[in-house]
């Protein structure tokens, strides 16, 4: 009896929304998630997002909350680019979940795959020097200079140098998807730092 009158609880806070998202069990199918799990994840997107989407200004200003020591500004900017995969200024809850199933139960091409899409930022199917570098730079700003104190103001650059020596396979100055993948799947630390994100929720 209370599992019926919290389905009809849920039910009714699906309908009072402006943006109504696709029944629980077609996400279920199409996301590695429970159907418990989308009831959390569904729960706290309201919470945040009332109208059941979230546009970029909004998606800044709860994204910032994570990272108060710094500007989170640019990175989140770049991370609503990846999840509003139908470029249509807003991030619904399908959107938001689709991203998040493949950040964390995808599988290692799957993570990889979308990570290549957060970087590439003009989608031309490459990632070049300039791209990662305002990568890095927004990842930088976002960590804030109290977490890192004395680093220098070229280690963006410094990184970016690493980054495409250990990338750019065949030196032509930018990384491909096939590149990307084969270099991350070589290195141990991207791996296991792949891995983290496994049991998550």
């Amino acid at each position: 009896m209370y599992d019926q009158v919290n389905s009809v609880e849920d039910d009714f806070e699906l309908s009072t929304v402006c943006h109504r998202p696709e029944s629980m069990d077609k996400l279920e199918e199409q996301t590695k998630f429970t159907k418990k799990e989308l009831q959390v994840l569904y729960r706290g997107f309201k919470n945040e997002c009332p109208s059941g989407v979230v546009n970029e200004e909004n998606f800044k200003n709860i994204y910032s909350q994570f990272f108060p020591q710094g500007d989170s500004s640019m990175y989140a900017h770049f991370l609503f680019e990846a999840f509003d995969t139908n470029k249509n200024g807003s991030v619904s809850f399908e959107d938001f979940v689709f991203g998040l199933s493949i950040i964390l139960r995808g599988t290692i091409n799957d993570r990889l795959n979308w990570a290549f899409n957060l970087y590439d930022l003009n989608k031309d199917g490459c990632i070049t020097k300039e791209e990662m570098l305002d990568i890095m730079k927004s990842i930088y700003d976002m960590m804030g200079k109290y977490t890192y104190p004395t680093m220098m103001d070229d280690a963006p650059r410094e990184h970016v140098e690493s980054f495409f020596q250990k990338m750019d396979q065949n030196r032509d100055g930018v990384v491909t998807i096939d590149e990307f993948i084969d270099s991350c799947k070589k290195d141990e630390n991207i791996m296991q730092s792949m891995q983290l994100f496994d049991n998550v929720i």
